[in-house]
């Protein structure tokens, strides 16, 4: 049985103190803009990295540069890599007018009384295809402002309803850095991640829908804005969805989605020849801060499990948690307190994943449950702290454009992490009583 050293919990907090501290500084004793995001995470991780350097002096330096690079060596490390720069590549190659071509197309063949509805189920399609939240909420929100001002419905509540289906695709797509980092870190295949996370997410989802719905019912709404739009260029995106839905390999639906992209784009005159490979490397260059990330927090992890920390920590939270239920809470909890510290849902899925990977064995959850509990939990806290990449674009988003809407405005209309979270709760605790497949 390996040691337990608590103590090598250390980096862990060094970088929780300078990230979160700094950031708390910034953003609301300071009033930066952005606060949050104008302190460099990697810089915070190397320092946590050289400070589970120094410990343990009994092992010698190039022995610990050894566990580091076996850390960072691994299979399921180096697969995330790959596909985080080749998924990159794909958003680099399509850019946003086809996603801006989804929102418009369906805003104009449905009244303006659904708008809200229209905007959170845009904001699913368009986040699940793209893979990214933070790059849905900044393409939609100002949409969503147009909406609020053509007709009538509240800043917040369509703001609320973007971000809301921004969850769902971040939580859901085969592209996402979270899913990415959830699935390679645990070792299950993106499909089977899926079929566990849609029965999760397609209750939540509907459930949003309905309240929606019954908020917008009785509205007094003027008439939605609507722009020119290019439906051929959806096409990469659809096609990159259902390779995904149908099991192909992550690469080779990545290949198909950069292809066609690069012809479409080509051929509509919506991209330049010359200016396609620069698009690419803009895109994979955009992967960089995530991948370097998932680097120190591989080599952070393999010293910190060295040294018997993740043994103390996995010992502490069976202490907590008793049988296989409060094994799946307490990972839930887990990724949730690691997403509230760094304000960042994949960052958190990285630092969990090793101790969720052990809490898994302990507790006999399936891989693809666990992936599936890790990638849920982070984005419903991702999903409503005020402070979080998500809110923050939102808000600046809607600011740019003259519209003032606070965080704590829209915090109430963001419906689908709530959802989400009762969703989760029931199938860790409800249903599996009847049913547990895990």
């Amino acid at each position: 049985m390996q040691k337990r050293n608590g103590k090598a919990l250390l980096p862990i907090g060094v970088f929780l103190v300078l990230y979160l501290g700094l950031g708390i500084l910034f953003e609301y004793v300071l009033k930066i803009p952005m606060g949050f995001y104008n302190i460099p995470i990697v810089v915070s991780f190397l320092t946590a990295l050289l400070v589970a350097c120094i410990q343990n002096p009994e092992l010698k330096f190039d022995d610990k540069l050894e566990v580091m690079a076996k850390g960072v060596g691994d299979k399921n490390i180096m697969t995330m890599i790959l596909i985080f720069l080749t998924a990159g590549i794909f958003v680099g190659v399509v850019g946003r007018s086809s996603a801006e071509s989804v929102a418009y197309f369906l805003l104009s063949i449905i009244p303006a009384r659904f708008s809200v509805l229209v905007l959170f189920i845009v904001s699913c399609f368009v986040s699940i295809a793209m893979g990214t939240s933070v790059g849905t909420i900044t393409l939609i929100t100002p949409i969503a402002v147009s909406v609020a001002s053509g007709s009538g419905f509240g800043t917040a509540l369509c703001i609320g309803a973007v971000m809301s289906g921004a969850m769902f695709g971040d939580n859901l797509s085969f592209i996402s850095d979270t899913t990415i980092a959830a699935c390679n870190g645990q070792g299950c295949q993106m499909k089977d991640k899926f079929r566990q996370n849609f029965g999760i997410a397609l209750p939540a989802s509907l459930v949003t829908l309905v309240i929606f719905f019954l908020k917008t019912l009785n509205a007094e709404v003027g008439n939605a804005i609507v722009k020119e739009y290019n439906l051929v260029q959806i096409i990469p995106y659809v096609l990159v969805l259902f390779g995904g839905i149908l099991g192909i390999n992550v690469f080779v639906v990545l290949l198909i989605g950069i292809g066609s992209g690069s012809c479409i784009m080509l051929v509509t005159g919506a991209t330049q020849a010359t200016d396609l490979l620069g698009n690419m490397g803009s895109g994979a260059s955009g992967m960089f801060e995530t991948t370097m990330v998932a680097i120190l927090v591989s080599a952070i992890c393999a010293l910190i499990h060295e040294y018997g920390g993740f043994a103390a920590l996995l010992a502490f939270i069976k202490q907590i948690f008793k049988g296989k239920k409060g094994g799946q809470l307490g990972i839930g909890l887990l990724v949730g307190a690691m997403d509230i510290a760094t304000a960042n849902n994949t960052v958190a899925i990285v630092m969990a994943n090793p101790i969720a990977k052990e809490m898994a064995d302990e507790y006999h959850i399936s891989p693809q449950k666990t992936a599936s509990i890790l990638d849920t939990f982070s984005c419903v806290f991702q999903g409503v702290i005020p402070y979080g990449a998500q809110m923050l674009v939102a808000i600046s988003a809607a600011t740019e454009l003259g519209f003032e809407v606070s965080a704590f405005d829209i915090i109430p209309n963001l419906l689908y992490p709530y959802m989400l979270l009762i969703s989760s709760l029931l199938f860790i605790f409800v249903i599996p009583a009847k049913n547990d497949q895990a």
